[in-house]
């Protein structure tokens, strides 16, 4: 009988690239630490989907990525309103409109998200990280793609978001700054 490693033995063989790569997606230590934790719990979790002879690398690195990105996701839920990059999308302040009314506020940031989620995958996924704050050549080395894509992507949903939120033109400031 051949002396075979686990599943586990054989993730931990990727466990230092796996780190470098989270670190590549993080920035920032602790986080691509959680990254590598999340994702051989995923591969754990789901090690019975894994087909014995497939890739196994290319397996857990695709979980990371799905990670990641899934993670901005939520990240990207619950924060503000604001792009901090060019054509930002804030409310306007020049105007006096009555916040003390939650309800309604609430009801805008809904709609504010739920178009953000109607766009395709490519196009939020290139949105969501520019409103995070990453530059467009942070994006474009994160997710591999050419800088001009992500620019081109980053317009195309801002065009989509203004059209599908047009009924707030009065409130939303949605001309470049």
């Amino acid at each position: 009988m051949k002396n075979e490693l686990t599943f586990e033995q054989q993730m931990q063989t990727y466990q230092q690239m796996l780190r470098n790569y989270a670190l590549q997606l993080t920035q920032n230590m602790d986080d691509a630490n959680d990254l590598v934790q999340e994702t051989f719990l995923k591969a754990m979790t789901y090690s019975s989907k894994f087909k014995k002879g497939t890739n196994l690398k290319g397996w857990l690195f695709t979980i990371m990525r799905n990670s990641f990105i899934n993670n901005y996701r939520r990240i990207t839920k619950r924060n503000s309103l604001m792009d901090t990059q060019e054509e930002q999308f804030i409310l306007d302040s020049s105007k006096n409109y009555n916040t003390s009314n939650d309800g309604e506020f609430k009801f805008i940031r809904q709609d504010l998200a739920s178009a953000i989620d109607q766009l395709p995958d490519d196009l939020r996924i290139t949105f969501e990280m520019n409103t995070l704050g990453y530059k467009y050549h942070e994006i474009a080395k994160k997710i591999n793609i050419p800088i001009g894509t992500v620019k081109t992507r980053i317009f195309v949903a801002r065009r989509k978001l203004r059209t599908h939120l047009a009924e707030y033109e009065g409130l939303f400031n949605l001309t470049a700054s």
